[in-house]
């Protein structure tokens, strides 16, 4: 059956929140090879302790060494080959697009500090113009069979169009011209709450445009009210809902939660009882495998991330000229 664009994960939030947050935190002085190192150190050990389980819980049997090898390396995504980019732990392959982030971010931030504050939402304009480029030209000069086995367009347009690590640059930079326009104040002031329902409104339209218009188009202006909105409320010292201990620590586990979840769910998947479920009991294993997942990512968070970024990820006195 095919994914319909409803049903299709929205990584866009990610991508966009990645820009911002970088951007709205650079550290000023920072050497771009300590910036390098901290990025490199906040996903590749979680990365590969998740790689290690899923290779030896179920995906070693069937990766060729052509796939783990990439996998290992982030590089998977850049492939086209679908029995690559989505192999050992699935998840994994945002992880290509966000390691190419990082080792631009450097070189793209000093031309976007440079953009004057009147120009941020046209230069903001020209990414979501980028973004609807990239669907058209995988409309009409990808080629458009054969098909996925599991969306309603061809494996390569699917490549190209979600998948493929350089397009969601578009997305990225769109944070990084987001946190600008906050911090030189040329974000409105919009009520946080109003702006999540911006939301329904964009995958809505996601379920009414061409699928492949539904990968990151489609939903891009909410993602950039929502993000806008509560950041400009934070700034200002408005209370937004997201504060205190419990949302901190879901920040903090968050990027645990989502690398291993694929692990979670497809290996816990095959402890339990074969389908069909009564509705009852679907419920209770989707319950079930989200609470296992919270704990694998609070477990890893705790046991990996934390104390390599703590003993690791610590800038250095600076000893010569700064690059970022």
């Amino acid at each position: 059956m095919a994914v319909q664009q409803g049903r299709l994960p929205r990584v866009s939030f990610f991508f966009v929140l990645s820009g911002f947050v970088l951007t709205w935190s650079v550290k000023p002085g920072e050497r771009m090879r300590a910036f390098w190192r901290r990025r490199q150190l906040k996903i590749f050990p979680n990365h590969l302790v998740m790689f290690a389980a899923a290779m030896i819980l179920f995906a070693a049997a069937m990766t060729p060494a052509s796939g783990w090898i990439a996998n290992m390396f982030l590089l998977h995504s850049f492939s086209p080959d679908p029995t690559v980019y989505v192999n050992v732990n699935p998840p994994s392959w945002t992880l290509c697009s966000e390691l190419l982030f990082y080792m631009l971010f450097p070189l793209l931030l000093k031309p976007i500090t440079k953009i004057g504050a009147n120009r941020l939402w046209f230069c903001t304009g020209m990414m979501i113009l980028g973004m609807v480029a990239v669907q058209v030209i995988n409309t009409f000069l990808i080629p458009d069979s054969p098909k996925s086995p599991i969306t309603p367009v061809s494996g390569a347009q699917f490549w190209f169009g979600y998948i493929f690590p350089v397009p969601r640059l578009f997305e990225f930079v769109t944070g990084m011209l987001l946190a600008r326009a906050v911090m030189a104040g040329r974000f409105p002031a919009i009520n946080p709450q109003l702006s999540l329902l911006s939301i329904p409104v964009g995958y809505a339209v996601a379920l009414n445009v061409p699928f492949m218009y539904g990968f990151v188009v489609a939903t891009i202006i909410p993602i950039c009210l929502v993000i806008g909105a509560y950041a400009v409320a934070d700034s200002e010292g408005r209370r937004t809902g997201l504060q205190g201990p419990r949302w901190h620590w879901l920040g903090e586990i968050s990027f645990g939660f989502y690398i291993c979840q694929g692990v979670v769910v497809f290996y816990g998947r095959t402890l339990l009882p074969s389908d069909p479920f009564s509705k009852p009991v679907a419920i209770g294993v989707s319950v079930l495998l989200f609470i296992a997942t919270l704990l694998a990512g609070w477990a890893l968070y705790a046991l990996v991330e934390r104390p390599v970024m703590r003993r690791w990820a610590r800038s250095k006195p600076q000893r010569e000229p700064v690059a970022l």
